[in-house]
């Protein structure tokens, strides 16, 4: 098969013809028909994720394909099936799987990170019965891809983690492809949404995807940078400061009830935690790499205002119906975040480039193009 393959943390991606992988007994080898670049695989490419030991190494955790082969103990699945899987495998016999929190499994194993993924024609899977998902089949393999690590992450995120509910304000920090799902999906929710970002452009598809508000602010969040407010039925006013927190606390009378962090940076989950109201609710889903030493969270704000703190993992795929059942309903449209489609060959200079602000949204790899 063809696959993007590099061989040490940092070193240049490229394509390369290497083995077909086999199922493992309990699990399933894919077609894979589409994959998405996340910034989870950068983190990995740059050596940021211990999982990553062995190389040369595939990346791609974010998938949607056909059931190629099965293992011998396989029961559920089969040839032809169209299937998607979270990127979290977990094993079904841990303490947590068994309490249903497959997402934080003991044993979990994740393509891209503790084994080859999936940027190439085919992927192997763990568990296959534990793990995957059945996809409906009028669902183009794309948006299917992209419910494996960004949306379904930032579902779980806001509905269960964060409990949004109508008529709250959520404040999602970074809008990229988790990020935009999060306003979607918390939009969806009937929750009013203030979107905050350093690119004017994904800010703009944030106000597409349901935000009321928008805070354009600096690379450094908190800085005296400036920034403008944007209503989302028109105009702008002026910012009056760069710190978002501020913003934030502003546009919503007091604060949000509800923040997200789905970039991952000291800056921005400081900035979150700021910008919270009374009794209110942080969930962080960006990566915090160790690598990049533990933010600074102000706690003094966390007691005095009797904060909640949360993490988000992904979402196990027992939890995959009622997502699938408000995409079906058309309450959500995650195929409106794929802005941009390429083959196997321009993977290894997209990959590189995600370190740098890019194209907006969602960027999906098809194997079958060149």
């Amino acid at each position: 098969m063809r696959a993007v393959l590099y061989d040490g943390f940092g070193r240049q991606p490229e394509v390369r013809d290497v083995a077909d992988p086999e199922p493992p007994r309990a699990g399933a080898v894919i077609r894979v028909e589409a994959s998405g670049l996340c910034r989870s695989d950068w983190h990995g490419w740059m050596g940021h994720d211990p999982d990553i030991r062995k190389f040369p190494h595939v990346p791609g955790h974010e998938l949607a394909g056909v059931v190629e082969a099965v293992g011998g103990d396989v029961t559920r699945w089969r040839p032809g099936d169209r299937v998607t899987t979270p990127f979290i495998c977990a094993c079904g016999r841990c303490p947590a799987c068994a309490a249903g929190d497959a997402q934080v499994c003991e044993s979990q194993t994740q393509p891209g990170f503790t084994h080859w993924g999936s940027f190439a024609e085919y992927v192997a899977i763990e568990h296959a019965d534990v793990n995957l998902v059945r996809l409906p089949g009028s669902m183009p393999f794309p948006t299917a891809a992209g419910l494996g690590c960004r949306f379904s992450t930032a579902f779980r995120a806001v509905v269960s983690q964060g409990r949004a509910a109508a008529g709250e304000w959520v404040a999602v920090y970074g809008c990229g492809g988790v990020g935009l799902s999060a306003v979607m999906i918390a939009a969806a929710c009937g929750a009013r949404v203030v979107a905050v970002d350093v690119s004017p452009a994904a800010l703009e598809l944030a106000a597409d995807f349901g935000a009321a508000e928008t805070v354009l602010t600096e690379s450094s969040p908190g800085t005296a940078a400036p920034g403008t407010t944007a209503p989302h039925g028109g105009g702008t006013r002026p910012a009056g400061t760069a710190d978002p927190a501020e913003r934030v606390r502003e546009v919503t009378g007091g604060g949000a009830h509800l923040t997200v962090d789905a970039l991952g940076s000291a800056a921005t989950c400081g900035a979150a935690i700021e910008s919270l109201r009374r009794r209110g609710r942080h969930v962080q889903i960006g990566l915090l790499p160790r690598a990049a030493g533990h933010p600074a969270v102000p706690m003094d704000r966390v007691i005095g205002l009797e904060l909640e703190i949360l993490g988000s993992h992904g979402m196990a795929a027992h939890a995959y119906p009622p997502m699938l059942a408000m995409i079906a309903d058309g309450a959500l449209r995650p195929e409106r975040l794929v802005t941009r489609t390429i083959g196997l060959g321009e993977t290894p200079d997209a990959l590189a480039a995600m370190g740098t602000m890019g194209t907006p949204g969602v960027t999906m790899i098809l194997p079958g193009l060149p």
